[in-house]
């Protein structure tokens, strides 16, 4: 199944929303948005777009409702997502943590355009297996640019058969969060200031 989310924030007025597929999104205040699954997704073979313009003047929260479980279908183990961020006003997007269940195997991409006056927090949160589970396999790419400039080219594999996958240890969970133009902030993983301004902090452990 696809799923489609658009999500455009103008100055003084509620946020556009439209949805297709097995996600849907709802107001939840004034400048926030929640998103929830109208339908079990992502399984196996599902894709999920996402596209969020903020407009000058404007700011926008995104939240979720619950944590995305990524589950394998009878034909495929395989999902994906594409999300296509422009930003001229303020943008947080911070979703519930996305848990890849069931030996699934989940690729995320994330395009994020920034204006001059374009302010942002993006954090997301990944688990690979439920309890007792440690199988299972994420990827996830952030392309940012600011202006047209490149701010961030920042790509992480999770799980099994990757780099960091090993007998002895190899870490099952992490969280990145990404602030402009904001250059630090108390995070309890690894904060890298970046040479275009803000900032990238990240974290890997066994358990979130």
């Amino acid at each position: 199944m696809h799923s489609d989310i658009l999500l455009v924030a103008r100055p003084d007025r509620g946020p556009r929303i439209e949805c297709s597929g097995a996600l849907a999104a709802r107001r939840t205040a004034a400048d926030t948005v929640h998103l929830l699954s109208a339908a079990a997704t992502p399984l196996g073979g599902d894709t999920i777009s996402v596209r969020i313009v903020v407009e000058a003047g404007a700011r926008l929260r995104v939240r979720s409702a619950a944590a995305t479980m990524v589950l394998p279908s009878a034909t495929t183990v395989e999902s994906h997502s594409a999300w296509d961020l422009q930003v001229d006003g303020e943008l947080d997007l911070d979703l519930q943590p996305t848990v890849i269940a069931g030996g699934s195997r989940h690729a995320a991409g994330t395009r994020l355009r920034l204006g001059t006056t374009g302010r942002v927090r993006v954090r997301e949160s990944v688990q690979i297996g439920r309890s007792g589970e440690s199988d299972g396999y994420w990827t996830g790419a952030l392309h940012a640019d600011v202006d047209g400039v490149p701010l961030l080219r920042h790509r992480v594999e999770l799980g099994a058969a990757t780099v960091a996958d090993d007998e002895l240890g190899s870490p099952r969970a992490c969280v990145s969060e990404l602030r402009y133009p904001q250059t630090s902030f108390e995070s309890p993983g690894t904060v890298l200031e970046l040479a275009a301004g803000g900032c990238l902090a990240t974290w890997q452990g066994a358990r979130l």
